[in-house]
């Protein structure tokens, strides 16, 4: 049976839910220091045993995982506008692609003046694309699907790796300079007596164990995060077409995941439209089974001792094919919670979901400001486990009553008014007729 509303599918609205709540548990390490440390823990904010739980918590259960959920289900809702347009009389492009455009606007925007994460001006971008296929079968899609995600799955590990090896080649060759320019500075300061005793050699073959960046590039990374203003200034200088060539990198995963979406949505598995056996087994091969595979990974980075490679390896290689297959997991466990009956949680989880678009950039309009230069400038001044424990669950619990107090009371949420006015060229209305006590 489908978990429906008069005018809102409920599962849709509940797995969306948990999907932007979920991000935000990898978006603050990349809100609260350098760019690299979001792929390579030890570069900074890596120092105790929370740390370390909360970068493995991520690895195992979210990294990955819930951005191929969330895909999946910016696959379905596309489909799901485009129908309900179709059926209305409409052309579905003329209804897709101005919320495309718009989407697009405001992403580049959230990208070049607040954060370097933006997700939504690729899906933009590949949503312009994953319109192509909005008329096909539940088979066609999920072929496709499987096409691309294995293009993916194969070709970004063999690419992640060379980028690997050049970049780790890069990193040593820039340490034998520095340690060589070191070893002379210290030999002219001591008039030749410290040459004697100075180890170029050994000097680099420590380097790779440094436990953080250069303090020159984490001050380059910090001015850069003193104002919007300065954000926009080094995006522009520095990684100008940064979203585009992401867009282009993953391409093959996030269209494919779309599709995936949309066939799920067709065939009636993001609706509960399954049998309870159907999503049983999906909770416990497609979540449970790979939840225990990704921990495995885990220990194995561990015994690397977090190493750039073991981590790179993780993320790159020997994990971003249990993407989509734990994303379906986490939709049947979803579903079957749902099932037994909305509760106080649910309900709300269900509400944060209808206000994704909100609740996702708001995460970045309320952190930036705690964590750049303009505002209480916490940027690489705390830890990984402290940036999760001290912001995480307090955005959690905000989404989760703020999110229902507004529906109970308006439409759409804010930005999501937003959104529809621009793309309609026309203001929405907002308030409801009646306002429900929450």
């Amino acid at each position: 049976m489908a978990t429906t509303s008069p005018d809102r599918i409920v599962s849709l609205d509940l797995i969306r839910g948990f999907a932007v709540l979920g991000i935000f548990s990898v978006n603050i390490i990349g809100m609260s220091f350098m760019q690299g440390v979001y792929f390579q823990p030890i570069l900074q904010g890596f120092d105790g045993l929370g740390d370390k739980v909360m970068y493995l918590a991520n690895l195992i259960l979210v990294d990955g995982k819930l951005r191929a959920l969330f895909s999946m289900l910016f696959g379905a809702s596309m489909l799901l506008v485009v129908d309900r347009a179709v059926a209305a009389g409409k052309a579905g492009w003329r209804v897709h692609y101005p919320r495309i455009f718009w989407l697009l606007v405001i992403g580049l925007a959230h990208y070049y003046i607040l954060w370097w994460g933006d997700i939504l001006s690729h899906y933009a971008m590949i949503g312009a694309l994953a319109y192509l296929w909005w008329k096909r079968s539940v088979k066609v899609l999920f072929i496709w699907s499987a096409i691309l995600l294995f293009i993916a799955y194969i070709a970004m590990p063999v690419s992640q790796a060379y980028g690997q090896y050049q970049q780790q080649q890069q990193q040593e060759a820039e340490a034998a300079e520095e340690a060589a320019a070191e070893a002379e500075a210290a030999a002219e300061a001591t008039d030749g007596d410290a040459a004697a005793t100075a180890d170029p050699d050994a000097v680099v073959e420590a380097e790779p164990e440094r436990r953080g960046p250069p303090p020159e590039v984490f001050e380059q990374a910090k001015a850069k995060h003193q104002t919007p203003m300065t954000h926009l200034q080094a995006q522009l200088s520095n990684n100008p077409f940064q979203p585009f060539m992401v867009s282009v990198f993953l391409l093959p995963e996030t269209l494919g995941l779309m599709l995936l979406g949309m066939g799920l949505y067709r065939s009636g598995f993001l609706t509960g439209e399954e049998s309870h056996a159907t999503y049983r087994k999906w909770a416990i091969w497609g979540f449970g089974a790979l939840a225990l595979y990704s921990a495995a990974v885990a220990a194995w980075v561990v015994s690397g001792n977090y190493d750039f490679m073991y981590a790179g390896m993780a993320r790159n290689a020997l994990t971003p094919w249990t993407r989509a297959l734990m994303a379906m997991g986490y939709a049947a466990i979803l579903i079957l919670w749902s099932r037994g009956g909305m509760n106080w949680l649910s309900t709300r989880i269900a509400a944060a979901g209808r206000m994704a678009f909100t609740n996702y950039l708001g995460m970045t309009l309320i952190m930036t400001p705690i964590m750049f230069g303009f505002g209480f400038g916490l940027f690489g001044e705390l830890t990984r486990g402290t940036a999760w424990l001290y912001f995480v669950p307090a955005m959690w619990l905000a989404m989760l009553l703020f999110s229902k107090w507004w529906l109970d009371r308006y439409r759409y949420g804010p930005l999501e008014w937003v959104w529809r006015s621009l793309s309609r060229w026309q203001v929405q209305p907002m308030r409801k007729t009646a306002s429900v006590a929450s």
